[in-house]
């Protein structure tokens, strides 16, 4: 029996990066083999086994077969006479395809270390197109190494095109559509997700909501980029640099603006209502991928009333409490600093205003602690009952606030 690193774990080693899963290939053994030395089985659909100590993977070497469309339709073999090749071959990426033994020595059958070194996201082998899941994977993939120069092979985008164009993507689940995405709005630059996306073609497909962006214009005066489709990946990225790892932050980012591909031709570069606009696609989008009710509420939040946090200086106490309010921000603080974070990102996401300050952030901020601070209590104290208590809150808190804005501006 022997025992190989693997995967993820070989990679980000050799990119000095933290090594956070270590992932292991048992090959020429049986699971009773493991089972006699401690292992524990978790694997369902094939042999996976968690060390008795570690708690880390081991998985025996194993092949697949192509049986039926998806990612779903495989057969597996897993037995001692696959060898660690075998297993390396049915991997996604070169990168992803290195071992490692117990001494250190490297295991590298696809060239994968000189895809490390020439920042290169190159398939294994032809087998790639037979897993529409591994077009999410390295348009992910995309989206955490773009900032090392990781670009996606020639060849590679061709099969991706070919996938999408044989219908294998159409074969994709929305849970597994949603879960490469949220892992992908919680990397560094997920506008790589998008760019990869969309040159395969499978945006059009899986988005069309947000490819339907690209190519409609704003006014250049607010957005130098002009783009609606390149503002959406600005933003994106503005997320990523302001709220790292939050894919909440980063789905409101990524669906703010849908709104804008509904614009009439006659009205445009001018997107009146868009804010709106947005909401149906939204909607649409967030029930076709079954995306959770906190990341679809807080979107729409955010997709109705990001210009009013943009106008925040401009805007009544009484506008800024029922905003505050229609974020339940009163009693769930964490929802505002998503809603600012999304906003805040918007404003920085244009060409040439990325380090914009956003003061309407602190602003709001304070307007919610001056009106949380305003309780029943007193008014009930005062013989008040019922919406009488209501009513003086609304105006207090509306008062509050209107002190707030006289410092802040």
């Amino acid at each position: 029996m022997r025992i190989y690193l693997v995967g993820g774990a070989v990679r980000d080693k050799l990119l000095h990066r933290p090594v956070v899963d270590h992932d292991h290939v048992v090959v020429n053994a049986t699971p009773d083999h493991l089972l006699a030395l401690g292992y524990k089985p978790v694997g369902k659909d094939f042999p996976v086994f968690l060390h008795p100590q570690t708690g880390e993977e081991y998985a025996l070497a194993r092949t697949e077969r192509k049986t039926g469309r998806g990612y779903h339709g495989f057969a597996f073999q897993a037995d001692p006479s696959v060898t660690l090749e075998e297993d390396l071959a049915r991997r996604d990426l070169t990168i992803n395809a290195i071992a490692e033994d117990e001494h250190g020595a490297l295991v590298d059958p696809f060239n994968g270390v000189r895809d490390l070194e020439q920042r290169v996201l190159r398939h294994v082998s032809p087998a790639f197109v037979e897993d529409p899941v591994r077009l999410l994977r390295v348009a992910r993939f995309a989206a955490r190494f773009a900032p090392l120069g990781f670009m996606v092979a020639d060849e590679t985008m061709a099969l991706m095109q070919q996938m999408v164009r044989n219908g294998e993507v159409d074969h994709l689940v929305p849970e597994r559509v949603w879960q490469e995405t949220r892992k992908a709005l919680t990397e560094p630059r997920p506008s790589a997700f998008l760019r990869v996306l969309r040159d395969s073609g499978a945006l059009a497909v899986l988005f069309p909501e947000i490819d339907a962006l690209y190519g409609v214009p704003q006014r250049a005066e607010f957005h130098p980029e002009v783009d609606t489709g390149i503002h959406m990946e600005m933003v994106l990225d503005a997320a990523a640099r302001i709220a790292p790892g939050n894919d909440l932050v980063g789905f409101c980012a990524l669906t703010h603006d849908l709104g804008k591909a509904l614009t009439p031709a006659d009205v445009l570069p001018r997107h009146v209502g868009h804010e709106h606009a947005g909401v149906a696609p939204l909607r649409q989008l967030a029930a076709r991928l079954r995306v959770p009710t906190e990341h679809a509420a807080l979107a729409e939040q955010v997709c109705r009333e990001h210009l009013n946090a943009h106008r925040a200086f401009e805007l009544k106490p009484a506008t800024v409490l029922r905003l505050l309010i229609a974020l339940d921000a009163l009693r769930r603080p964490e929802r505002l600093e998503i809603f600012l974070a999304a906003c805040e990102a918007d404003k920085r996401g244009r060409l040439g205003h990325e380090d914009d300050a956003y003061p309407q952030a602190g602003y709001l901020r304070a307007a919610r602690a001056a009106a949380a601070d305003v309780g029943a209590s007193a008014f009930i104290a005062q013989g008040l009952q019922g919406p009488d208590v209501g009513a003086a809150m609304e105006k207090a808190r509306t008062t509050a606030i209107e002190a707030v804005k006289r410092v802040a501006s």
